[in-house]
């Protein structure tokens, strides 16, 4: 009887082609495209290794003689990014409610939240910045604004598109019970996606921190003036000391991200 079920049994499903060779194909003609259009010259980047190799070898001797001063730079660009984060929670947690499909009261104020937060994308943090320092003059206030106008259209979008991911019945249980729009978006909206939340806001602050030392640049205050004048005046081992205190601030940046995450879970 078992021997009868076993020559019954249905024919095995065919074997899954092998696409390995159709992908490998494919990426080494997109490899090749690359090559072709932006007219990559192998042989110049080998030629260049030296050069290369020489430049780097300039940074093999950091100087912290001034730590102190490079310590105290780099807290005044963390704490640009800090309060530039601080402002895009505020903005994105004001807006993103109305740049939700299922929450904005009517499709008027949806797309003029959502062309809002775009036009805040669109404009790039540096151009925003330079205009607020023309403006307001040298220092980190006008960074962290620029920082903060700029991130906040994506801390709109990302809350606003976790807005929509959450299950219609919370929503559906608060009408039934006459709840208004705030109450819903209290009670059920911004409860649903405190992870997501969090983890979008941790990534845009260890974003703003390293562009707050980018705008220094542009006379936005912190670590990025001191960088510009070290390279500006061939300083590298001050230089390869910036770099190195601006690479350990990230990495503890990253780790305290990672436990307040984990805390959540």
């Amino acid at each position: 009887m078992a021997t009868e079920r076993l020559l019954n049994l249905p024919a095995l499903p065919p074997k899954p082609r092998n696409l390995l060779p159709v992908w490998v194909s494919l990426l080494l003609g997109l490899c090749w495209l690359v090559v072709w259009h932006l007219d990559i010259s192998f042989q110049t980047l080998l030629w260049g290794w030296q050069d290369i190799l020489e430049y780097f070898s300039r940074y093999s001797s950091p100087d912290f003689r001034h730590a102190p001063k490079y310590l105290w730079l780099m807290l005044e660009t963390m704490a640009m990014g800090l309060w530039g984060t601080v402002l895009a929670f505020a903005i994105a947690f004001l807006l993103a409610p109305y740049a939700a499909r299922n929450l904005s009261p009517n499709p008027w104020v949806y797309n003029l939240t959502r062309e809002l937060l775009n036009f805040m994308r669109a404009m790039p943090d540096i151009l925003l910045a330079l205009i607020l320092v023309s403006i307001m003059g040298l220092g980190p206030l006008p960074g962290a604004l620029a920082l903060g106008i700029h991130t906040a259209g994506f801390l709109g979008k990302f809350f606003a598109e976790s807005l929509e991911r959450v299950e219609h019945g919370r929503y559906e249980a608060l009408d039934a019970v006459g709840a208004g729009f705030s109450q819903k978006v209290l009670y059920a909206g911004w409860p649903s996606i405190l992870r997501e939340m969090t983890g979008y806001t941790l990534y845009i602050l260890d974003r703003n921190i390293r562009t707050g030392a980018v705008l220094g640049l542009v006379g936005a205050g912190g670590i990025g003036i001191a960088l510009y004048d070290t390279l500006r005046m061939f300083n590298y081992n001050q230089a390869a000391a910036l770099l190195i205190i601006m690479l350990g601030a990230i990495i503890v940046l990253d780790r305290l991200s990672g436990l307040i995450r984990s805390k959540l879970h």
